[in-house]
């Protein structure tokens, strides 16, 4: 059963995104304005998470959304799937994602992610890549949005440790912000690397902010360590689980 419902929503994933193509050409003979690419970047990722909630049986459940901080912050979590790229632009509207240049490559989809508030580095150029994060993060910030950088750079499983790279630490000295760690557990339904997805509920976990201006000892134990050891609570099956509100996409 968990093969079939995969299988329509792969099907259905690949329709519900051919429907931007029309969108997509609008958009570009008006020149690509950014608000309107925005709201239908979104309005995608929302039929994606609908369709994972309706055909897959996959929903989420968020813990400390009041943890957010209401002026702009940094935000680090960590990568397990490619749920958590999609679905931070329902759960954080206003927020300008840290990406990597392949991810653009995608067919429709990368067109409305280069123009929506996406900050695409290409990670093989290394001190280039780590200027433009900081001049368009600095900039995001100036229009009053948030930042969200996967520090790991890659997707790991749950199992895997969680490691930043060191880009993170830059980052957080550059822009003088405010740090909100989240822990995700997507990779218990969305592997990395499959396309079989599993019922249940991704949990997203805001943990409590940091101020700016710690060393890079204290950010690192206050953002990595403390994602990994929130991603303890799922390693362990036994470990005591907070109360959450379910959010289903609407």
């Amino acid at each position: 059963m968990s093969r079939i419902r995969s299988a329509l929503f792969n099907a259905y994933w690949a329709a519900w995104t051919a429907l931007f193509i029309l969108p997509l050409a609008v958009l570009a003979l008006l020149g690509a304005p950014a608000r309107p690419i925005r709201a239908f970047t979104r309005l995608w990722s929302r039929g994606i998470l609908f369709g994972l909630a309706r055909i897959v049986g996959l929903t989420y459940v968020e813990e400390g959304r009041a943890r957010i901080p209401a002026e702009p912050c940094l935000i680090v979590a960590n990568h397990q799937s490619a749920w958590e790229t999609l679905a931070f632009l329902v759960l954080v509207p206003n927020v300008a994602i840290v990406a990597k240049r392949e991810l653009v490559a995608i067919p429709i989809v990368g067109w409305f992610l280069r123009r929506s508030p996406m900050i695409i580095i290409d990670r093989a150029n290394g001190t280039q890549a780590l200027r433009v994060m900081i001049d368009e993060s600095r900039a995001a910030i100036a229009q009053g949005r948030s930042v969200l950088m996967f520090p790991e750079g890659t997707r790991g499983g749950i199992a895997e440790p969680v490691q930043f790279k060191r880009g993170v630490e830059l980052l957080y000295a550059k822009l003088g912000l405010p740090v909100l760690p989240v822990a995700v557990n997507s990779g218990l339904y969305w592997p990395h690397g499959g396309a079989r997805h599993s019922p249940g509920a991704v949990t997203v976990s805001y943990l409590p902010p940091l101020p700016p201006g710690l060393s890079g000892a204290e950010f690192m134990r206050g953002t990595q360590g403390a994602i990994d050891a929130e991603l303890n609570r799922w390693r362990d099956p036994a470990a005591p689980v907070a109360s959450a509100v379910t959010a289903e996409a609407p």
